[in-house]
């Protein structure tokens, strides 16, 4: 399909999409309008209905008042033959009187404690009726009896006398009939005589609202059914589908107060009644009822005698339906002629409007597979002249862009593999993971270490950290997310096999460009040989040491040993055991037991065990040990320690070992002697030992290197000593610092967290 026939179509495609989307919304508009228009008709029937029902009840009103005239005239008539005494009269007397007066019967009500009941009627039927549930019919006859104005507003009120609106009778409900109530306080009754002939029930059925319903339905064809709703009752339990109700039978209380309900929904309909009741303002409900799509309309209406009511028009929305389809067939035929003169239109416009188009869709083909010349000749300054400037301009530059792209691809595939050649080339093992800690990627050396291949570890979690290091893993990872820097670690990891290996692990964390963190890179070193060098050193030191504590061990020995020879031998000259010597002999050899114990602890292998204990015992033990040595040397201890305890977790010999190492290094740089003050201080959190020297002191460019193996500034040392007691502090979480000036002397200061700080694992 060339691009002038896509064009043409495209341009028609349009116009037609613009004129169905201008016909729908205009059959909408259409359908909106009719609709409001006959939801209008349908609230002006209704209220014609009202007027028209309000003025009959104006002369019924009338009529009624009329009828009421002669029904009190007959109850005189019937107060001045009956006896005063309803005791005295019987129901024939008031049949034959009923005769005579030409009303179709009379009836008898007296008081009660709580009533008004029929006690004497004309009628068999009306005997023992009870009015107590008759509303403002009960009303009116205890206003009656107690010779109080009547206070209702129905029906008609005279001198001694009301008569109540048309309604059907109690005991014959298929009857209308009129009653007119006399009392003058002579007689212990009220007088009730009624009419219910069928000239009056002609007449209630000539003047009700159905006959109006009637006549509206008669001249308007679209309306289907009128109808008058009771809201109080419409709806109760005892109404049935067709709007009848054999317990709400009264004109003011049935269901339907007139018309038809044979559009019906009840359950609907109610609803849409209490809507149009409460916002007092007219509902309308587009509804299926007989196979037939309807429109009802619920008008609330107010008026005096009525009360408040609804009316329902039912119009058969057909009316709305033909209007539209009418207005649709119009619509498409114009739209269709408009369309075919547009598609010629069309096609002819879209052959010069292709023509350069086609040039420039020729010349992106071209770029798109890499050809950037020949350029554009530009013909025109219209917008497609400007497009192919545009074109040459952007031609020429993705050209300049791919030619750098070249080179710079070129140069990141080198990166790329002298990276790769490093990574994969070092000693220490490397390894890529998620944030869900799945393993992205590895080097060679990790493969070696843990002994897995990159086929079985990519993209899963194996079981590398055991089980122990794993919080303190999650604490080192949530640290650097949180962006704060975190030294390497000596831990230990699990191999493929589950061996357990030392190893040294720099954690760092891979961020996107708006800081959020993407993978972290683990670097592990193998630290188990190294780790086995550092112990055989520690220990070689530690040996060296012993050695060198075993002269002044030697002489500290000897002295308590040349005391209990002296005791001994005198004891022997004498012949006789002295109890004072005895004690002094017994505090020299536990002396001696002592000495040999703390060499005996230091010289021999211990395990590593964190106890909680007391700095100032540790440092006790230590001068005590290295106290003959010092005296020795003409060097005294001054020790400055706390009352308090100052308690830390520790291994007890590895710190023994350090204090032990810096004591004697102090003891070695005062040849001429001096003081060695040991003080002890505790601080928030941690305790502070301060070692000091009167000794010949540390020239300023040495003291980086301090620490470092086999770098000493002694004829016979090794340098190992101040590194194995670095690693020491460091294991217990603390610090070591020295400060050092030459000819003034030499300070050490030691922190360890107390017990009170972080505890040691």
């Amino acid at each position: 399909m060339s691009i002038q026939t896509k064009l043409s179509g495209i341009i028609f495609g349009s116009v037609v999409l613009i004129l169905a989307l201008n016909q729908t919304l205009n059959l909408y508009a259409v359908r909106d309008n009719l609709r409001l228009t006959s939801e209008r008709n349908m609230e002006m029937v209704a209220m014609q209905i009202a007027v028209s029902v309000e003025q009959s009840r104006y002369t019924s009103n009338y009529v009624e008042y009329l009828i009421a005239g002669n029904l009190r005239r007959a109850a005189i008539l019937v107060s001045e033959e009956l006896d005063h005494d309803i005791k005295n009269i019987d129901n024939d007397e008031l049949k034959d009187l009923a005769l005579k007066l030409e009303v179709s019967n009379i009836s008898l009500l007296v008081k009660t404690n709580d009533d008004i009941v029929v006690a004497k009627s004309s009628d068999p039927k009306e005997l023992g009726l009870s009015t107590k549930g008759w509303g403002f019919w009960h009303t009116a006859f205890l206003d009656l009896i107690d010779e109080r104005p009547v206070s209702v507003t129905q029906g008609q009120k005279m001198a001694n006398f009301w008569s109540g609106p048309f309604e059907y009778s109690s005991s014959n409900p298929q009857k209308i009939e009129k009653w007119g109530y006399y009392y003058d306080g002579r007689s212990n009754y009220i007088i009730d005589p009624f009419i219910h002939s069928t000239a009056v029930s002609d007449y209630v059925k000539i003047m009700s609202p159905n006959e109006i319903v009637h006549q509206t339905k008669s001249v308007n064809s679209g309306i289907l059914e009128v109808t008058g709703f009771n809201p109080i009752t419409f709806g109760s339990d005892t109404m049935n589908p067709d709007g009848s109700d054999d317990v709400n039978v009264k004109l003011r209380n049935r269901p339907i107060k007139y018309g038809t309900y044979n559009y019906g929904n009840v359950e609907q309909d109610k609803l849409a009644i209490a809507n149009a009741v409460s916002r007092n303002k007219p509902v309308t409900v587009d509804t299926v009822s007989h196979g037939k799509r309807v429109l009802k309309s619920f008008i609330p209406v107010t008026q005096p005698d009525m009360g408040s009511y609804v009316i329902s028009v039912v119009m058969d929305y057909s009316i709305i339906s033909s209007v539209i389809k009418d207005q649709l067939i119009n619509n498409l035929s114009i739209s269709l002629l408009l369309l075919v003169a547009f598609l010629l239109g069309s096609h002819v416009l879209a052959g010069f409007i292709i023509r350069p188009i086609q040039e420039i869709l020729n010349k992106v083909n071209n770029v798109a597979q890499g050809e950037f010349q020949p350029p554009l000749i530009v013909r025109s300054r219209d917008e497609l002249g400007l497009l192919a400037l545009r074109i040459n301009a952007m031609t020429y530059n993705l050209m300049q862009h791919t030619n750098r792209l070249g080179q710079t691809l070129e140069e990141n595939r080198a990166v790329k593999e002298h990276l790769e050649s490093v990574i994969n080339g070092t000693s220490d093992a490397i390894h890529t993971m998620d944030m869900d800690g799945r393993i992205i990627s590895i080097n060679r050396a990790f493969e070696e270490l843990y002994g897995w291949s990159g086929a079985e570890v990519i993209g899963k979690t194996p079981y590398l950290i055991p089980t122990p290091a794993l919080k303190q893993e999650e604490q080192r990872l949530n640290e650097l997310k949180q962006g704060r820097a975190v030294p390497s670690l000596e831990t230990v990891r699990l191999t493929r096999g589950g061996a357990v290996v030392e190893v040294s692990v720099s954690t760092s964390v891979i961020r996107d460009e708006e800081g959020n963190p993407l993978s972290f890179i683990h670097v592990s070193r193998d630290m188990t040989e190294r780790n086995r060098m550092e112990e055989l050193l520690r220990r070689s030191e530690k040996l060296t040491t012993v050695g060198q504590l075993a002269a002044g061990v030697a002489h500290e020995i000897r002295n308590p040993l040349t005391t209990l020879r002296g005791f001994l031998q005198l004891q022997q000259e004498k012949k006789m055991l002295i109890p004072l010597h005895i004690d002094l002999m017994l505090s020299e050899l536990e002396r001696i037991n002592l000495i040999v114990s703390e060499f005996l602890i230091l010289a021999k292998p211990q395990a590593v065990h964190f106890q909680q204990k007391d700095l100032r015992c540790i440092l006790s033990d230590v001068i005590s040990l290295l106290d003959s040595q010092a005296h020795l040397c003409g060097i005294e201890f001054e020790s400055k320690f706390l009352e308090q305890p100052s308690t830390i977790h520790c291994e007890e010999n590895q710190l023994k070992q350090v204090f032990i190492n810096i004591v004697k290094n102090a003891i070695e740089a005062m040849p001429a002697g001096g003081i060695i003050s040991i003080a002890l201080a505790n601080e928030p959190n941690s305790a502070v030992i301060i070692i000091t020297d009167e000794g010949e002191g540390i020239p300023e460019e040495m003291l980086p290197k301090l620490g470092e193996p086999f770098f000493t500034n002694k004829e016979t040392g090794t340098g190992l000593g101040l590194m194995i007691s670095q690693r020491i502090i460091q294991a217990h979480k603390g610090s070591l610092e020295i400060k050092s000036e030459v000819g003034h002397g030499t300070e050490i200061t030691i922190k360890l967290p107390s017990a009170g700080g972080t505890a040691l694992e």
